[in-house]
């Protein structure tokens, strides 16, 4: 059956996706964090449209992060670059595989071009925050914002093109979960350097 063949694909695919995300957590956890690490993390997560799911995420780093706003903007966008990385991977896969119509599979490579891009992107960020220091620190912070607003306008067109070009099933349905996690951890992150950039901001006046 065409069906349940697919699923056990789904399956398989989903677990794989899982235990990368899994692996990437657990090699970079040090030991458990302090009620202050963590109370750091859930205050800063308050600036984002997605609390929720910035502590949840975050939290795991809190022992490494302390209570440094630049540790914290990079490891959130570590974190969306990681899991765009891995729904880069899946949307490949799913357009290679699945697509049952000339419509249905050009929207998921549609797809794939742009979370390829946002990977691009997300990785030009953290690049360039690696390099936030000293008379550049201004423009460099400028184009860290600049490139994560790119990488979240990316997510949202591939939900778009999934949204009105996929018909409903398994393929619509994993896809759609996956770019919208990906599209609000790179919210959050955005949302943690603009607060980062205001503090910065504040202090240089």
């Amino acid at each position: 059956m065409r069906v349940p063949f697919l699923r056990l694909i789904l399956i398989a695919i989903l677990i794989l996706q899982l235990s990368t995300h899994i692996k990437s957590i657990s090699s970079t956890f040090s030991y458990p964090p302090s009620n202050t690490d963590t109370e750091y993390i859930k205050t800063s997560c308050n600036v984002t449209l997605y609390p929720r799911l910035c502590y949840r995420t975050l939290s795991f780093y809190a022992s490494d992060i302390k209570a440094d706003p630049k540790l914290l903007a990079n490891t959130a966008l570590n974190v969306s670059l990681i899991s765009t990385k891995s729904t880069a991977r899946l949307a490949r896969k799913m357009s290679r595989l699945l697509g049952s119509g000339p419509r249905e599979t050009a929207a998921l490579k549609d797809c794939v071009e742009v979370v390829g891009d946002s990977v691009y992107e997300l990785q030009r960020s953290m690049e360039e925050m690696n390099e936030l220091k000293g008379y550049d620190f201004e423009r460099l912070l400028s184009d860290i914002q600049t490139w994560v607003s790119a990488a979240l306008t990316d997510d949202e067109t591939c939900m778009d093109g999934v949204n009105e070009q996929v018909g409903n099933g398994y393929v619509k349905t994993i896809v759609r979960k996956h770019i919208l996690r990906i599209a609000h951890l790179t919210s959050n992150a955005l949302a943690i350097i603009n607060s980062f950039a205001s503090s910065v901001d504040a202090n240089f006046h």
